[in-house]
């Protein structure tokens, strides 16, 4: 359900909300679209290679980008390009028919993953989630009581109840208003002083003791209804032993609020961002792309080996065995490959960084897919007398039912449509993970059918179902991160990772990104925003520097650095 919070009550006027801090606010956005660029490197240094390990958003921007100032990335990809930007389509059906099997949908303000859907010219299409402006209906069904709702006055009055208490939560517990303000003018005192006190007095607290810390969250009943209607997307109970910090980072940034969707797949944008040629560019002559730099236009293969060597290179060995050594590497994948997949030198990084990246915590995640022959669910449903209801047959579905999140996928009226029959995580996803595609169709099946008795879904399917656990996909191992109270110092040791000037000389030239080291796990905001760090770390490292009209995240770093907590 979506719960709306005080910000959607601010007047239009105002600046829009982006996700702009609150623990590095810098302004990703303008950075990119300045004309003076990221930065440059000397010339000395043109051509020269640089390892990018991971092949998912963050690694092909941070590879682009590179590029684009004249360096020859290099990347390594284990599985498929594009990372949890996963595309599928169903066996024997058009393919125009698809599912996302990762990230299937993107706030506004996610202005810098906005910059390069843009810049590859896809577009973009609201998402159909529970009580959204463009979702026709959606039904809540707990404890087996179901409720019809095109809007969230249509639910009875506990679920306002339960929205007034979440407000009040926020309002009282994180200074809500202040902060929401604070974001939209990008006031960057006013922000780093409201979360420096939150951070020290919330980093060990969890979701679930923040709402129980609040008197307007008394009621369990309302704190149950919270957890498995939850706001923007649906049901949060399943984050609750998490830290309140990530929490809070979604509800400021409107992360979980006006979702769009990418038309024809978020998987386009890696692999357009792969075999883009950019207009400018050092070095390389136009027409260059990363496909381009790439024997074959592919990348190399998994990194089966990293170590350091003379001169503190890194090099890299790959699965076909071939060994390359550069000066500087990116590494974008899940942080516990480093612990499991990839046999490394403990000399890659200082200790307090392994312990970091050692006590990541994961979060899993399952969905499950079909294919049907029209978008049957607005056809209008009847009683037992036959008469017409004024109600779809079926609806964006939020239930405490094994499913928990079913979506309605539509291609146009009568056009084929996909059905997300259940979007799980953490617990949750782990019922699902013995069962193969087809006994999770039959289970969800039979749950969907005490919510909807007179809908024969099966009727409809054209197709066999595609379905992902993240968990267990061996070169993810988990959805992705999630702090639990007490990480937030792991939290900013990865993150400042580029900054590498405070670490020892012979711990430097590697750098950390992705989503997985970024304040917002989950988001690809946050894969593109620690890519463009590491971008500046490694142009830094080859000597370069950006140009005094648009300063990097490392040139303003020590006006804007993260909230630092005593370690004693």
């Amino acid at each position: 359900m979506t719960v709306p919070t005080a910000v959607e009550h601010v007047e239009p006027a105002q600046p829009p909300i982006t996700m702009f801090g609150p623990d590095f606010p810098f302004a990703y956005d303008d950075f990119l679209k300045d004309p003076a660029g990221l930065g440059r490197i000397p010339e000395s240094a043109y051509g020269a290679e640089v390892a990018v390990i991971g092949g998912g958003v963050s690694g092909l921007v941070a590879a682009y980008e590179l590029m684009k100032m004249g360096l020859r990335p290099v990347v390594y990809e284990a599985d498929r390009l594009g990372g949890r930007l996963r595309t599928v389509g169903f066996e024997g059906c058009d393919p125009a028919l698809t599912a996302e099997m990762g990230a299937m949908r993107f706030p506004p303000s996610s202005t810098a993953l906005q910059h390069y859907i843009d810049l590859v010219g896809l577009e973009t299409r609201p998402f159909p989630n529970p009580l959204a402006a463009g979702t026709p209906s959606t039904v809540v069904d707990l404890k087996g009581e179901s409720h019809y709702a095109r809007t969230i006055d249509d639910l009875p009055q506990v679920y306002r109840d339960v929205m007034t208490a979440w407000n009040t939560c926020l309002e009282e517990g994180a200074d809500f208003s202040d902060m929401n303000r604070a974001l939209r003018e990008r006031d960057v005192p006013r922000i780093r002083e409201i979360w420096a006190r939150l951070v020290e007095k919330l980093d060990n607290q969890t979701f679930y003791g923040f709402l129980c810390d609040s008197p307007a969250f008394k009621s369990f009943r309302h704190r149950e209804i919270f957890g498995q209607v939850g706001f923007g997307t649906g049901g949060w109970d399943t984050d609750f032993p998490n830290s309140i910090l990530e929490i809070l980072r979604v509800v400021y940034t409107e992360a979980d609020d006006h979702h769009r969707g990418i038309v024809g797949g978020s998987e386009q944008l890696p692999l357009r961002l792969w075999a883009d040629a950019p207009e400018t560019m050092a070095h390389w002559p136009a027409g260059t792309s990363l496909k381009s730099l790439h024997a074959d236009g592919e990348p190399r293969p998994a990194v089966t080996r990293l170590h350091r060597t003379a001169g503190n290179r890194v090099t890299v060995t790959d699965a076909s065995g071939r060994i390359r050594t550069y000066r500087a590497a990116i590494f974008t994948a899940q942080s516990w490959l480093l612990l499991s997949k990839i046999a490394c030198d403990d000399s890659l990084f200082p200790i307090d960084h392994w312990t970091a990246m050692e006590r990541t915590h994961y979060m899993e995640s399952s969905k499950l897919f079909v294919p049907v022959d029209r978008p049957f669910w607005r056809d209008e449903a009847r009683d037992d007398q036959g008469r017409p209801t004024g109600r779809d047959v079926m609806s964006m579905t939020l239930t405490d039912r094994m499913t928990r999140g079913t979506y309605l996928l539509e291609n146009g009226p009568d056009e084929p449509a996909v059905i997300c029959l259940s979007y799980t995580w953490c617990d949750d996803s782990l019922k699902w993970l013995p069962l193969s595609a087809e006994e999770r169709m039959e289970v969800m099946l039979s749950s969907l059918r005490e919510i909807y008795p007179r809908v024969d879904i099966r009727r409809h399917i054209i197709g066999s179902p595609v379905t992902v656990s993240w968990e267990n996909e061996p070169y993810f191992m988990g959805a992705f991160k999630a702090n639990l109270p007490g990480h937030y110092r792991y939290q900013r040791r990865l993150f400042t990772h580029f900054m590498q000037d405070r670490l020892p000389a012979d711990k430097r030239g590697i750098f950390l990104a992705g989503d997985d080291i970024s304040w917002t796990a989950g988001w690809a905001e946050g894969a593109v925003q620690t890519a463009l760090n590491a971008v500046w770390g490694v142009m830094n490292h080859f000597g370069g520097g950006t140009d005094p009209a648009n300063p990097g995240p490392g040139d303003v770093f020590d006006a804007i650095a993260p909230v630092e907590l005593p370690e004693d």
